[in-house]
């Protein structure tokens, strides 16, 4: 393999612009590279949050399930950046509703709104959870703007944020924590 990424430093970017897939330049305040980086802080949230679980007991298959997610991750932020590949696929979307459904058989069941608190892997769960459902905002506003965001990659964020809050309550659960509920 080549060096892909040989000069980091090209100074291209000091005037507020970006270059994406076949050398367009845009605005780093546009939609598409909000989008981009609110997808690449969710997937170094997850880094953060698998970095703190290596020190926890029984998480080695969330940690495996977290990389693949980091992977899918990627590839959307590809398809971004490279708005005419399809580079994310059905089964990312198929793995997170499994992962969670699996997850979800073992936690009881909600009767109340939970606070995103707990230990720092719950809490970091919550924080990327946070994050996707901000990336999955930008993504609507992006498909709203140029109408070129496939319906998979709407999709796939709105399951992931649903898998990162079951995540957080499972790990909550390995870790013998009670959830603390909203009181009104």
């Amino acid at each position: 393999m080549s060096d892909r990424l040989s000069k980091i430093i090209t100074k291209g970017g000091d005037k507020g612009k970006t270059s994406i897939a076949g050398g367009i330049r845009l605005s780093k305040s546009s939609a598409r590279i909000h989008a981009i980086g609110d997808i690449d802080e969710l997937n170094s949230s997850l880094g953060v949050l698998m970095a703190e679980l290596e020190v926890h007991e029984n998480t080695a298959h969330l940690m495996s399930d977290i990389l693949s997610i980091q992977h899918d991750l990627f590839n959307l932020g590809g398809e971004l950046a490279m708005p005419e590949m399809e580079i994310l696929q059905e089964d990312a979307l198929t793995f997170l509703e499994e992962k969670s459904e699996a997850m979800n058989q073992s936690l009881p069941p909600l009767k109340e709104f939970i606070l995103p608190s707990g230990s720092k892997p719950v809490a970091f769960a919550h924080v990327s959870r946070s994050i996707c459902r901000r990336a999955e905002r930008q993504l609507v506003e992006l498909h709203q703007e140029d109408n070129n965001v496939r319906p998979l990659s709407l999709k796939f964020l709105n399951r992931l944020s649903d898998y990162l809050f079951i995540l957080a309550r499972s790990i909550g659960q390995l870790d013998g924590q009670q959830e603390i509920l909203w009181q009104r």
